[in-house]
């Protein structure tokens, strides 16, 4: 096969030197496609084999409507806080944090940017309990570190809750007619539970069940109630990078041949499904042959495919990866207007063999950093606009670009 394309120089027709004609010619059986030009000057440079998997049937584009500097102004990212964060699903827990009856323990919840003190309970009948980890009396930090406890004492002035978030007394206040009220139970955060991850939100928005059908629908036939916390393969890396840009690299294949190697190699990169649906985004990497798959009920929709991983995305900050193996969580924390911190939380099915090497994982995301780093500092630049978005490959992009700008009205 061979595809002609015309080089220009790009200056004024008095200053072009020469106008030449690459020819590419792909060998089947070669590693790479060879290239000669017309030009005795040319630069002849050898081009990768695998930009023969990058479909060229685009007819039409679209821009992203976001400007650079919402990568870097800081009062869109306060603005962010209030309208897309907190009326949003965060992921909470993992199963690994289950609590026995009569045990406490308190977390901060996406530390750094919504600093929300929430109290994880059980109570005497093995109840699971969510609140702020707020007293409702002058707002102390109730509980500093996890344990076994009976009930709650406030260490500020001595006000009691159960485990159930029931206020019960207040020194002083006993002869009070209307106390307790409402008003005096801590407030119970808003919690939904799904393949024994745990999700809270802290004010109201969109409903848990149409955040989470779309993955439901899709692994639901996987054994989630025997994930197993691994945490030889989580970890945390800070990002010099806007969260957005992170989010926006997750979203699209397109790097994949240029920037991760090894996945490359994994993937069947000439058919890369992306989905957009609701809050939700799903790539579907398929396997090459000599690469792990999973093994599908006749009823999936993507039986007869050899499915590598799906790869979910669901609005603001959470991924969800689902391997042969098992899930690998990635939650992406704001940290700054241009900085980020992403946490890596990996499961197994229990009994379930193989996955990648603990490196792995690792490799992929530091190749990831460093590409969001370079993205950072070129949007920065006064002199960016950004270009057309390629169909297919970054859908992914357009739909969250667009959810965003319905949650803050630009």
């Amino acid at each position: 096969m061979k595809i002609k394309s015309i080089c220009e120089s790009g200056l004024p027709a008095s200053r072009i030197r020469c106008i030449s004609v690459v020819i590419f010619t792909l060998h089947p059986n070669s590693h790479g496609i060879q290239m000669r030009s017309t030009c005795e000057n040319a630069c002849i440079l050898p081009v990768p084999k695998y930009l023969c998997m990058i479909r060229n049937s685009a007819t039409s584009a679209l821009r992203t409507p976001l400007p650079g500097h919402f990568y870097r102004d800081e009062d869109l990212y306060r603005r962010m806080k209030q309208e897309v964060f907190l009326p949003s699903w965060q992921f909470a827990f993992g199963p690994e944090s289950r609590l026995p009856a009569n045990q406490v323990r308190p977390f901060t919840l996406l530390p750094g940017y919504l600093d929300e003190p929430m109290l994880q309970t059980s109570d005497e009948h093995g109840a699971a309990h969510l609140f702020a980890n707020v007293c409702t009396h002058r707002g102390n930090l109730l509980v500093r570190k996890a344990g076994p406890c009976k009930h709650l004492v406030c260490p500020y002035h001595g006000r009691r809750f159960s485990l159930a978030g029931q206020c019960q007394s207040q020194p002083g206040l006993g002869a009070v007619p209307d106390f307790p009220a409402q008003e005096d139970h801590l407030h119970h955060t808003e919690t939904s539970t799904w393949g024994g991850l745990t999700f809270a939100r802290i004010l109201p928005g969109m409903p848990f069940t149409d955040w989470i059908n779309p993955i439901q629908e899709r692994v639901g036939f996987l054994p989630l109630d025997t994930l197993v916390h691994a945490p030889e393969m989580s970890h945390e890396y800070k990002v010099k990078a806007n969260w957005a840009l992170y989010v926006e690299n997750y979203l699209e294949g397109l790097h994949i041949p240029f920037v991760h190697p090894a996945l490359r190699d994994a993937l069947d990169l000439t058919a890369y499904p992306v989905e957009t649906t609701g809050y939700t985004v799903l790539q579907t990497g398929l396997a090459r042959e000599h690469e792990p798959s999973f093994t599908l009920p006749p009823t999936h929709p993507d039986h007869g495919k050899r499915i590598y991983a799906w790869y979910f995305w669901l609005f603001p900050n959470l991924m969800l990866n689902f391997y042969p193996w098992g899930l690998s969580l990635n939650l992406v924390q704001p940290a700054g207007p241009m900085k980020s911190r992403i946490q890596f939380v990996t499961y197994r099915f229990a009994g379930v063999e193989g996955g990648p090497h603990t490196h792995a994982l690792h490799d992929t995301e530091l190749e990831d950093e460093s590409i969001v780093e370079t993205v950072q500092a070129g949007v920065r630049s006064s002199l960016y606009k950004p270009g057309r978005m390629v169909p297919g490959w970054e859908d992914g992009i357009l739909h969250f670009h667009q959810l965003l700008i319905r949650h803050l009205a630009l």
